[in-house]
């Protein structure tokens, strides 16, 4: 079961990621855009799962590199990866921290910051590799 200070240390690992407090709850960001938040569920994502019991907390939200990547993801998602309804045309997904698996969860996080570094970045992260 991964947990939020998994998701820091693993993000962190990251070129020039730094976490921050976004409405009293941790996220990080690489160069002023977040690219993994905590993320709660509102009244209305719960309302939403009716009789269905909604995925455990925590949750994070991790972004995608657009839709087309979003619905590949979710094609065949790792375990512990979905989607809400609130994210409809949204280019993120969620994961259930206690569902991912550690090797899931570190692919997550580096797509999610590759999605969101800067380009100079991202070459510099894989060594002047496009």
């Amino acid at each position: 079961m991964a947990t939020l200070d998994d998701v820091a240390k693993l993000a962190l690992a990251l070129p020039e990621v730094v976490e921050t407090d976004y409405r009293d709850r941790r996220a990080w960001s690489v160069r002023g855009k977040t690219f993994a938040w905590e993320r709660p569920f509102s009244k209305a994502d719960i309302k939403r799962y009716g009789d269905e019991v909604p995925p455990e907390l925590p949750v994070l939200g991790v972004r995608t590199d657009g839709l087309v990547e979003k619905e590949a993801i979710l094609a065949d998602p790792p375990p512990g990866v979905f989607h809400i309804p609130h994210f409809n045309g949204y280019a993120g997904v969620l994961v259930e921290l206690g569902r991912i698996s550690g090797d899931d969860l570190r692919d997550v996080l580096l797509d999610a910051w590759l999605a969101m570094a800067p380009q100079e970045l991202v070459d510099r992260h894989r060594g002047g590799q496009g």
